[in-house]
């Protein structure tokens, strides 16, 4: 049987083996309940807040992505195996494309930031 992405960051936290992908700071609100909930995570496993939250919304996107539901539509778009494969029509073709448009966006806007230069060796 699979394992969600909430068991493998559990097992994660448990092991202290957070990896530390690059993060953007986030400003969010969060409900009181909440925040009584995240500060126990974090002094249960002995993590700081923030890789906490960081993990949780990770786990929480990509299990979100993994229920998406298929939904079939009309047109056969290949075949496997003389089987037919549909079309889907629900919301995962959308979001994909536009998070392959955030992404494209993204990385554009990476490369026109300026390279900083390297520091001169001035030694004298």
């Amino acid at each position: 049987m699979p394992t969600s992405p909430i068991t493998h960051m559990l097992l994660a936290w448990q092991q202290h083996t957070i990896k530390h992908l690059p993060q953007v700071n986030y400003e969010v609100a969060v409900d009181r309940d909440d925040v009584i909930k995240l500060e126990a995570l974090a002094e249960l496993y002995q993590l700081p807040l923030d890789d906490i939250i960081a993990s949780l919304v990770s786990c929480a996107l990509k299990e979100t992505e993994q229920k998406m539901p298929y939904i079939q539509g009309q047109r056969v778009i290949r075949t496997e195996e003389g089987d037919p494969v549909y079309e889907d029509i629900g919301d995962t073709p959308r979001y994909i494309k536009i998070k392959q448009q955030l992404e494209r966006h993204q990385k554009q806007q990476a490369q026109k930031q300026p390279t900083p230069e390297p520091p001169s060796n001035t030694r004298r």
